[in-house]
């Protein structure tokens, strides 16, 4: 079955760490660009961080910048979320997703053409 399977979220406290991890099966994630997003209770989805193939770049969401960090293991067919310095506004349910890899800037695409069914992040005050 072709799917993608997060892991990792959990209940943090503000300034903790979490590492999401996102894992294909039934295709080769090499091929694509990965991109993790998050949905927070009442709010629409929204982009946070994702991976091009091939070295080509990584792109962030302003408002994660400096403080999570994709990554991604061909060889195991995952790629990771690092999220360090965690903050209550970082609550939400997080989401991988593929992309094809046509394109310069993966983050803002509507493209995106498989998606997990996401892991709770919830970081406590």
């Amino acid at each position: 079955e072709v799917q993608l399977v997060e892991s990792g979220g959990g209940l943090v406290q503000a300034g903790g760490s979490l590492r999401l991890s996102c894992a294909a099966s039934g295709f080769t994630l090499a091929g694509y660009a990965i991109g993790w997003f998050r949905q927070a209770p009442g709010k629409g989805r929204e982009g946070v961080t994702c991976i091009r193939t091939n070295n080509r770049g990584t792109y962030y969401v302003d408002s994660v910048k400096g403080r999570f960090t994709i990554s991604r293991d061909n060889a195991k067919n995952t790629v990771y979320l690092q999220m360090n310095s965690l903050k209550p506004e970082d609550t939400a349910v997080y989401s991988c997703a593929r992309l094809p890899d046509y394109y310069t800037n993966c983050l803002f695409r509507n493209e995106y053409n498989l998606w997990g069914q996401g892991t709770q992040v919830s970081v406590s005050s």
